[in-house]
C-alpha cells in the first residue's frame, strides 16, 4: 500500500521562505533604478529594474509563501518590499524611482519597507491604469 506520507506544517514563522528569497545572490552591481509596485486585491509584486527598464530581480506575496488572503495584506507586502530591498542593497543600489500601480492595500507598506532599508526614493509616481469609457455598447435588440 505504500510508506504514508506525513505533511508538517509549521507555526506562523515565515523564516525559511524569507531567507530561500534571498538565497540567490545578484551578479549586477546597479547604482540607481526603478522599482515597480503592483498592488492588486489579490496580490502584490514587486519589481526591480535597472535605469534603462531591465527588470533585474521580483518578489511577490505569493512566491514568499502567503497564501490565500493573506497575499494581499500590507504586511504581506512589507515583507515583500524589505526582500526587495535586502536585494537592491546587496547589489549596491543607492537610489530608486518608485511606479505604483494598482489600488491593493499593499501600495504604500511595499514602498515603507523599500525605503527602509536605506535606499533614497527619487520620485514617485502612481500609474494606476484607468478605464475612461469602456467597451463598445452591444448593438441594438430587435423584436
Amino acid at each position: 500500500m505504500g510508506k504514508k506520507r506525513i505533511i508538517k506544517k509549521s507555526g506562523g514563522s515565515d523564516s525559511q521562505s524569507t531567507s530561500r528569497a534571498l538565497a540567490r545572490m545578484p551578479k549586477k552591481k546597479v547604482e540607481s533604478g526603478i522599482l515597480n509596485v503592483l498592488a492588486t486585491f489579490n496580490n502584490t509584486i514587486v519589481t526591480l529594474a535597472d535605469a534603462k527598464g531591465n527588470s533585474l530581480i521580483s518578489a511577490s506575496s505569493g512566491a514568499i509563501g502567503f497564501k490565500g488572503s493573506r497575499k494581499s495584506t500590507p504586511f504581506a507586502a512589507a515583507k515583500v518590499g524589505e526582500i526587495i530591498g535586502e536585494k537592491a542593497q546587496q547589489m549596491g543600489m543607492r537610489e530608486a524611482s518608485v511606479v505604483v500601480r494598482g489600488v491593493g492595500a499593499g501600495r504604500e507598506s511595499a514602498l515603507r519597507s523599500f525605503a527602509g532599508k536605506g535606499i533614497t526614493i527619487t520620485r514617485i509616481s502612481d500609474r494606476t491604469p484607468v478605464a475612461h469609457n469602456g467597451p463598445r455598447a452591444p448593438k441594438a435588440r430587435r423584436v
